[in-house]
């Protein structure tokens, strides 16, 4: 499942950047950048960046002085990130496997990850790359989702997909909304490079506008796609049916949930 729920290709990054990225990404990077400038950082590196949400927020609020590094494993993702700033501004691009960082020891301040940890297959590995990455004191600022209970839109494409596969329904949904358990978390951290952890609950309510494009993201906008057609499925038929259930259980607003975990070396 690890390959399909990071394989982010086609023009699934555009649908979810414009289509998921207002409804359940904007306020959390506006919330993470507010956190990153509290660490006052000189070189920040941020990992799993995707379409640049959190990387556009994150260059608007910290110092002009600050060196931002952007990176993730998946280039079309990156290069939807890339459109979002201008060749003055400080920042690089680089496609890095969060597992595995070609980057030299001790030498940031800050790294940032919005909601990715989830899709790498060795989770304890990216910490420690992290930590390693980190100077003496430096912070990793990352996010996971909620379950799905406090994130009932999730719930929602799930179980309305699965009615189309009920003897194989796709998985993707599982994936970001299964990392949350935080006695789990606060031992990964600590067993792996960090001295301290601490985790916050952070709630939003997030409007929809239009449930039809919120489950355009929500089957365009991600692996779920793939899934679909591999099981000669109908995507805009699948579509249809999240919208609708959406509309009919939600309405015009949902609450999302997150976790946001400060760990310091």
């Amino acid at each position: 499942m690890s390959e399909t729920a990071s394989n982010f290709i086609g023009n699934i990054p555009q649908n979810y950047d414009k289509f998921l990225g207002p409804r359940i990404f904007a306020a959390y990077a506006k919330d993470l950048a507010a956190r990153s400038r509290e660490v006052n950082p000189e070189r920040v590196l941020e990992l799993a960046a995707g379409t640049g949400i959190v990387s556009r927020e994150l260059r608007d609020t910290l110092s002009a002085d600050c060196h931002l590094t952007i990176t993730d494993l998946n280039q079309p993702m990156l290069e939807v990130a890339k459109g979002k700033f201008t060749e003055k501004e400080k920042v690089s691009f680089d496609t890095l496997d969060a597992t595995n960082l070609s980057l030299e020891r001790d030498f940031f301040d800050l790294v940032v990850c919005q909601f990715g940890i989830m899709f790498f297959p060795d989770k304890e590995q990216s910490l420690r790359e992290a930590s390693r990455v980190l100077k003496n004191n430096g912070v990793y600022l990352f996010s996971v989702w909620g379950t799905w209970e406090q994130n009932p839109f999730a719930k929602i494409a799930h179980n309305t997909v699965s009615k189309f596969f009920p003897n194989n329904p796709p998985g993707f949904y599982k994936v970001p909304f299964g990392y949350n358990n935080v006695p789990a978390l606060e031992e990964a951290v600590l067993n792996n490079g960090f001295r301290s952890v601490s985790i916050t609950e952070v709630k939003f309510t997030s409007a929809i506008p239009s449930a039809t494009d919120f489950a355009t993201g929500l089957v365009f906008g991600n692996p779920l796609f793939e899934e679909i057609t591999e099981r000669a499925g109908d995507p805009h038929a699948v579509c249809a049916a999240i919208a609708a259930d959406i509309e009919e259980h939600l309405g015009a607003a949902m609450p999302i949930q997150a976790l946001i975990i400060k760990a310091v070396k």
